[in-house]
């Protein structure tokens, strides 16, 4: 009887109710979910495919047009790829790229340009896409280009010592100097030699009317400027063929290898103080010491050098430090 009591208790019936309402509830939610995931359509994830050499090589000349043409950025990248590593794989289309920069047409002379650029400038395609230009006949199609780049614009005369030409160089020039300079630094510049670059091109340049100023201002060129010209001429000083070349364009003096080389340096020891005096602004140069690392002067030469001198550098700041700008006075020497 006390077991039906609290059966029939009406609160307990209410707790029981509630109980199974809640997992009813419960449960459904689960069954639904479960159906719910089961019923739903998911997309497939692309598996990544890679081109193989074979796919490339499949390719026909429409098609890779096409994809050229095709508005992702990623698509045309890779058809120029394709396109840049059958250029430098084939001999042929080699030959002829040479063969149209040396073509008097400007427009064709740029198009072959650009292409032999793109082509070679590819290290994805070959480990060394510069090979195909290091052969006799790159290095002349590259001066005789530069040789026709001659006429395309008109430059002034190479004698200011403030100003840099060499960016506003005609494109075209300025991408045979690129090719010349990869290629002399990845190789050598004995095939450049040969090929009379600097009898058929630097030469021709405005140094100047008279053999003194063709050397004074190559010689200004070579100590102010810093651009591939410059680079291309360092290395062609490097060489016995170089330096006979240049003196038989009157551009230097002497085939012997200068004095002072990139090996050799100078230590420069100065102490700067402000200051000024009764004409002006300026900065003094007080304790100056020359350290040559060469050992070739003799003792005495050596304890003149090194004996303190006083120096007053006036510069307005629109032109770079010279010589010419450097007041010293020595010391007296029974000071």
């Amino acid at each position: 009887m006390g077991f039906l009591s609290f059966v029939r208790d009406e609160r307990i019936v209410a707790v029981g109710l509630g109980v199974a309402t809640a997992a009813s509830l419960i449960a459904m939610c689960v069954i639904l979910e479960h159906y719910r995931d089961e019923a739903e359509i998911k997309p497939t994830q692309p598996k990544t495919q890679y081109i193989t050499q074979d796919t490339e090589d499949s390719l026909q000349i429409g098609t890779l047009q096409s994809l050229l043409n095709h508005y992702n950025f990623a698509i045309r990248d890779t058809a120029l790829k394709i396109v840049a590593g059958r250029a430098v794989n084939d001999g042929s289309v080699i030959d002829d790229l040479l063969w149209g920069i040396t073509r008097e047409d400007y427009e064709e002379r740029m198009k072959c340009l650009r292409t032999l650029a793109f082509a070679v400038e590819d290290k994805e395609t070959l480990q060394d896409p510069l090979s195909v230009l290091n052969t006799p006949k790159g290095y002349s199609a590259i001066v005789r280009s530069l040789e026709i780049c001659l006429d395309d614009t008109e430059h002034a005369t190479l004698d200011d010592p403030l100003y840099d030409e060499y960016y506003l160089r005609d494109i075209g020039e300025r991408r045979c100097l690129l090719l010349a300079h990869q290629l002399i630094h990845k190789y050598d510049v004995d095939k450049l030699i040969e090929a009379k670059f600097i009898d058929k091109w630097l030469a021709k340049q405005p140094w100047g009317d008279t053999e003194k100023e063709r050397r004074n201002n190559f010689a200004m060129y070579m100590n102010r400027r810093k651009n591939r010209i410059r680079d291309i001429c360092l290395c062609l000083q490097a060489t016995k063929a170089g330096r006979k070349a240049l003196v038989k364009a009157k551009l230097i003096t002497k085939t012997k290898r200068p004095k002072w080389d990139r090996s050799d340096h100078i230590q420069v020891v100065l102490e700067f103080s402000m200051g000024s005096d009764g004409d002006g602004d300026g900065i003094q140069l007080r304790n100056t010491e020359l350290v040559p690392r060469v050992n070739e002067q003799s003792v005495e030469e050596q304890r003149l050098r090194r004996r303190h001198r006083e120096a007053m550098v006036l510069n307005d700041g629109t032109h770079s430090l010279g010589r010419g700008d450097i007041i010293e006075r020595e010391h007296d020497s029974n000071g």
